[in-house]
């Protein structure tokens, strides 16, 4: 019997503002019949829940709502199958409407006429004697009744301490000791906290979106002989736009015809353009800067570069780091804690030293407000979102917080020569043929590197292409990973790549040149010298790189020679010539030592390598797999980017420490005074939100990180 297909549903979710939130809605979802899984991203304002299908997705909406935040269902990504045939998919749920509610039931509005009275009330306590107190409890009720209503609905839900929980039992106590006038400004301060956080999450929030909401609604599609403006969201793979100078394009896409600068910054964070021509591919998110394009879409508007690098955000974002973990499990522990010693000081000194029942209860009521987790929980999730941003919008992908934390400890990085420290860009300087049997050696030469997009392969198809000795058709072609590509030529078992040998093989690999073998059923016919320059940035990464006070090193599959120039050229050490799993044995090696390995790499060689690291981190050039294996892609092809990515990893951390001992020292203050009885129950409240909004404030200062500098990056050959 099939088990009951999932349904997935996205609710957009205002007001969820710090951790608290969070937790809260995650119990009160996961607590309800059908309900399978919920994933909140308070980043976004987004939580997806996977439910059975009978399953309201506007019922779980209302229930948010009950919480205090506003919600709107939206169409699911993508909705199950409706039936085990997987050819036909069930409904989506219909978007509700976004309801902006009246003022008078707006946090906002009720927080400025509880101001508002609350201003009243006092100016007549204080300026006409005997006025009574009650005169305080209109301002009480606007502000204070939403707020029980509010604990009270999480109380039933599975949070019962919630911080409006410990503000209604703190206003209550305060009311039954006689002090309205203060539990009024407490109501007060607290709406007030709530918005000023409110306020820092938009912020974030927007900065962290900002990515999403690049491509543009609306395009110029060809439909016969004329440009028809259309929907993005109707493109399909092979229509032709059109782009225009300061258009922004929708898809991926390749160049069909004009030539232009492209503004690719939004994906690669280069500042400079980049200029693009027929067969050139062209990013979504690109904006034409002095020409016309034809454009050849390559991926619709649900599926292009920008929208995986916004998954790729999401992802990250939702996935938290070991610190992460290790500050819910405190923050878990913390409210109890703090309700506990809240309740200690109200009835141990009166019983044990005979004081003031009335003092030490309020006293403990002021503890009550410090009970609160929020600053502590949103401490590190609002730094890492930030930066996850931050780094996607210079072309910097971490995919997840734990790469983030664990690039921040990283000793040693290892580095591929080829593509990476090098232009990737080699040229055939010498050619000779090794056996004189007349047959067409050179044509299947270029018939085995035709389809193949490693440097030396395509470097060495551009030589022979040019000498017009025709191509021969090799088939089975097919890459040896770490040696170089195999094939079959009517009969005939063919390899070209690195293959050991004496004479003249022997006498270019000691000038420091690449040398590439080609052989026939083992027998060596033809030889090609090939020289590859060092990126024009490689120098300045590499200082910077030691300016962090790491250690780097070369883990190349080239021969010891080539590698070994390339080493001394930036004073690297070097282990070559490696195949694929001696750089896994190299690196594990490394970090037996105690040392916390990064590798950096663009190629298929490569992905075990940075599968192996602590951290991997791929150049944007290099290959689908090895940006899939890594767990840092930089877009942009640029080396410096690798110092940069170290740099906001441990600018981050640094935020993320400064973070908790802002929310825990500032609690730890005001519990301290309240205790002593310098402070009171305001200044509690002030302990709770102005940490958090501290925190929030402190952790965008990481969005900042500026696009990239210095030169232009350089693009990777054409096949």
């Amino acid at each position: 019997m099939n088990a009951p297909l999932e349904q997935t549903s996205r609710l957009d979710v205002t007001g969820m503002d710090c951790g608290s939130c969070v937790a809260k809605i995650e119990t009160a979802l996961t607590r309800q019949p059908g309900v399978r899984r919920v994933q909140v991203s308070m980043a976004e304002g987004v939580v997806e829940i996977g439910h059975d299908d009978g399953v309201d997705p506007q019922a779980l909406g209302r229930l948010l709502s009950g919480l205090g935040y506003r919600t709107k269902v939206v169409s699911p990504p993508m909705a199950a199958p409706s039936c085990g045939c997987g050819g036909c998919h069930a409904p989506a749920p219909a978007s509700v409407p976004d309801r902006t509610p009246p003022w008078w039931r707006d946090k906002l509005g009720l927080l400025a006429l509880c101001g508002v009275l609350l201003a009243v009330g006092q100016a007549a306590l204080w300026l006409v004697p005997g006025t009574p107190e009650a005169v305080i409890l209109p301002a009480l009720a606007v502000g204070g009744l939403p707020v029980l209503r509010r604990a009270v609905n999480a109380a039933r839900l599975g949070s019962p301490f919630s911080m409006e929980m410990l503000m209604s039992v703190a206003v209550a106590g305060a009311l039954v000791v006689g002090a309205w006038d203060e539990a009024a400004m407490v109501v007060f301060l607290f709406g007030l906290g709530e918005a000023l956080e409110g306020l820092a999450a938009r912020k974030a929030r927007a900065g962290i979106m900002a990515l999403a909401q690049l491509l543009p609604k609306q395009v110029l599609r060809r439909q016969g002989d004329a440009w028809v403006e259309t929907a993005a969201t109707e493109v399909r793979v092979g229509d032709f736009l059109l782009l225009r100078p300061g258009d922004r394009l929708a898809v991926d896409g390749v160049v069909e015809d004009g030539e232009a600068g492209m503004d690719e910054a939004a994906v690669s964070g280069e500042s400079r353009a980049v200029r693009r021509q027929p067969g050139d591919p062209v990013p979504a998110g690109a904006i034409a800067l002095d020409g016309v394009l034809t454009i050849r879409a390559t991926s619709d508007a649900a599926d292009n570069t920008v929208t995986r690098i916004a998954r790729l955000v999401e992802r990250a974002q939702a996935a938290k780091s070991p610190f992460a973990r290790f500050i819910d499990r405190f923050a878990r522990w913390y409210t109890p804690a703090v309700v506990g010693a809240a309740a200690l000081v109200m009835v141990l000194p009166p019983l044990v030293a005979g004081q003031d029942w009335g003092v030490w209860f309020y006293r403990g009521l002021a503890l009550l407000l410090i009970g609160c987790p929020c600053a502590l929980v949103i401490s590190t999730p609002a730094a890492l979102a930030a930066s996850l941003a931050a780094g996607a919008r210079r072309g910097i992908l971490f995919k997840g917080g734990d790469v983030v934390e664990r690039l921040a400890k990283v000793d040693l990085v290892g580095f591929d020569k080829t593509g990476t420290l090098t232009e990737g860009r080699p040229l055939v300087v010498r050619m000779a043929a090794l056996s004189d049997d007349g047959r067409p050696w050179e044509a299947v030469a270029a018939g085995l590197c035709q389809g193949s997009s490693h440097p030396l392969a395509r470097a060495i198809a551009d030589y022979l292409q040019a000498g017009d000795g025709g191509t021969q058709e090799v088939t089975r072609a097919h890459a040896v990973p770490g040696r170089g590509i195999g094939g079959d030529w009517h009969g005939v078992s063919v390899f070209l790549g690195v293959v050991p040998m004496d004479g003249v093989v022997a006498e270019w690999q000691a000038q420091g040149k690449t040398v590439s073998v080609l052989t026939a059923d083992q027998v060596p016919v033809l030889a090609f010298a090939l020289e590859d320059g060092l990126r024009p940035d490689s120098k300045a990464a590499v200082a910077r790189l030691r300016g962090l006070g790491l250690r780097l090193a070369i883990l190349s599959g080239d021969h010891a020679a080539a590698a070994r120039k390339v080493g001394d050229d930036l004073a690297m050490d070097v282990q070559a010539p490696l195949l694929p799993e001696a750089k896994m044995a190299a690196i594990r090696q490394w970090q037996q030592d105690g040392l916390v390995v990064a590798k950096v790499g663009d190629g298929i060689n490569d992905a075990p390598a940075l599968a192996a690291a602590d951290v991997g981190i791929a150049m944007g050039g290099g290959s689908e797999i090895a940006l899939e294996t890594a767990d840092c892609g930089l877009l942009g092809n640029r080396l410096g980017d690798v110092a940069a990515a170290v740099e906001a990893a441990r600018r981050t951390m640094r935020v993320i420490r400064q973070n908790v001992f802002m929310a825990l020292g500032l609690k730890g203050f005001f519990l301290v005074t309240t205790v002593v009885g310098l402070t009171g129950l305001w200044p509690a409240v002030l302990a709770d939100t102005g940490a958090t909004v501290l925190v929030t404030l402190n952790a965008l200062r990481l969005l900042k990180l500026g696009h990239a500098q210095g030169g232009q990056a350089p693009s990777p050959s054409r096949p």
